[in-house]
């Protein structure tokens, strides 16, 4: 009779385990991806549309499994730019929608030189 009940809560606690090493994944994958768009947006000429590409394509390549319904918003100016990500974790354990947030930002340095 115990086992009957102890088989379904372990196998529960093994799906939540798996599900949180997957929410974690994601973002990571949101975090690297909005790090490479900001490196983009912040080169010397880099443009918000630059560093929103940049991100979108690395999310293309690395966030097939983990992240699924992924944005991106972009923001530069002068002297800042960043980058925001969302989406949400691949669910492993049914009606369980983890949300993915990663936001890498960036005040620029400029360097005015007079002669």
């Amino acid at each position: 009779m115990e086992l009957v009940i102890a088989t379904p809560l372990l196998l529960l606690m093994l799906l939540a385990i798996v599900q949180f090493a997957l929410w974690s994944h994601a973002t990571h994958i949101a975090q690297a991806a909005a790090s490479q768009g900001l490196a983009a947006a912040r080169a010397q000429n880099g443009t918000a549309a630059a560093g929103s590409a940049s991100a979108q394509q690395m999310l293309d390549q690395l966030a097939r499994g983990p992240l699924t319904g992924t944005s991106v918003g972009a923001d530069r100016t002068a002297n800042s730019a960043s980058i925001r990500i969302s989406g949400t974790a691949t669910s492993v354990v049914p009606f369980l929608s983890l949300p993915v947030h990663a936001e890498a930002d960036r005040k620029s340095t400029r360097l005015n030189s007079s002669h």
